[in-house]
């Protein structure tokens, strides 16, 4: 287990790239995940978080990487927070057979 220390610096670390897109003016800068597109048949799901700038969170991560429980905690703590932005979409096997994995990620 990591201290809270080697915790900070983990997600200052995952931060670099954004702030420095926000040193060129870049404001709303979203993370994203997504599950599902490995599958030769069924949905992909992808959501997006737009932080403020000044916050982190603890454990965040890619969704793959946290147990079920972390991520049930990440998805409380992002969905209920009225500082961060969010949205989810899906889209189906056919649809996805129709535009390519690439375009429906």
């Amino acid at each position: 287990m990591q201290s809270i220390f080697q915790e900070h610096e983990r997600l200052l670390g995952m931060s670099f790239h954004e702030s420095r897109l926000r040193n060129r003016g870049f404001q709303a800068i979203a993370g994203i995940d997504e599950a599902g597109r490995g599958p030769l048949a069924g949905p992909v799901v992808a959501a997006a978080c737009i932080l403020p700038s000044d916050k982190l969170i603890d454990r965040l991560n890619d969704s793959k990487q946290l147990g079920a429980k972390a991520r049930d905690a990440l998805y409380e703590t992002l969905t209920s927070d009225p500082t961060i932005a969010y949205g989810v979409g899906i889209i189906s096997a056919a649809r996805i057979d129709e535009i390519n994995i690439l375009q429906a990620t």
